[in-house]
């Protein structure tokens, strides 16, 4: 069974979009993966195909209501986890998605103006998801990233296996720099190690570079990798070095 996708959104026209060239577009045709949208207006029940009203208690912009949404996500059902992108929801990560790339699909809630109705998340099992500490437009950007995400790493997407377990992320840690040919270019080369052909000072010097780039461009995750890294198996905190 292929990775099933669902989309509910007031703008079907943007999917697949970026999805549907590169890697994810090939996996698309050739039945890896498969996408359908849901247009939310078409759970309206007025003449206007209504689907938002003003925010309880005053302020500015609209609020999609609960009722449409509801009736929107029954219709597709909760046999697949039920997400919607709002910065209101707990951050993505790479363990995240590779749980859910691992499952039989997901459905994806776009939200547009100030957001949801709040009583959705309290009547529905839907978990709410943001991909960063900004604000887009609506929804359907975030759920691209989440299902571009998920893609790469379903069976036969990319070319080698190994592709999707040597990154930024997978072990906490980001990615060790990357050079490719030619050996010199403007008065820079790829570091001696590299070509080296030693597999092993290759692996250590790899090892070293993601922990030290961690450690200065990404704090908080080494923070998070050293934590782990200092829990036994017990989940008791080993008291470091001084």
């Amino acid at each position: 069974m292929s990775f099933a996708a669902t989309v509910l959104t007031l703008y079907p026209e943007m999917f697949p979009g970026p999805l549907g060239i590169s890697l994810a577009g090939r996996g698309l045709a050739e039945g890896k993966w498969s996408l359908d949208t849901v247009h939310i207006r078409d759970f309206a029940v007025d003449r206007h195909r209504t689907v938002d009203d003003t925010p309880a208690g005053g302020g500015a912009g609209m609020v999609l209501k609960a009722d449409i949404l509801a009736a929107a996500c029954d219709s597709v059902g909760y046999d697949r986890p039920m997400l919607a992108m709002t910065p209101r929801g707990a951050p993505l990560t790479q363990r995240r998605v590779r749980e859910l790339a691992a499952g039989p699909g997901v459905s994806i809630l776009c939200g547009r103006f100030e957001g949801f109705d709040e009583r959705l998340f309290e009547a529905r099992a839907i978990e709410p998801v943001s991909i960063g500490d900004y604000v887009l437009s609506g929804g359907e950007m975030g759920a691209l990233v989440l299902l571009d995400a998920c893609i790469r790493l379903l069976p036969g997407v990319m070319g080698a296996p190994s592709s999707g377990v040597e990154e930024s992320f997978e072990s906490g840690l980001l990615e060790y720099p990357q050079y490719t040919r030619p050996v010199e270019w403007e008065g820079r080369t790829i570091p001696e190690v590299l070509r080296s052909g030693d597999h092993a000072r290759i692996a250590a010097w790899r090892k070293s570079m993601a922990e030290t780039d961690t450690r200065l461009r990404r704090p908080d995750l080494w923070e998070r990798h050293e934590g782990a890294r200092v829990q036994s198996p017990s989940g008791a905190r080993r008291q470091k070095d001084e």
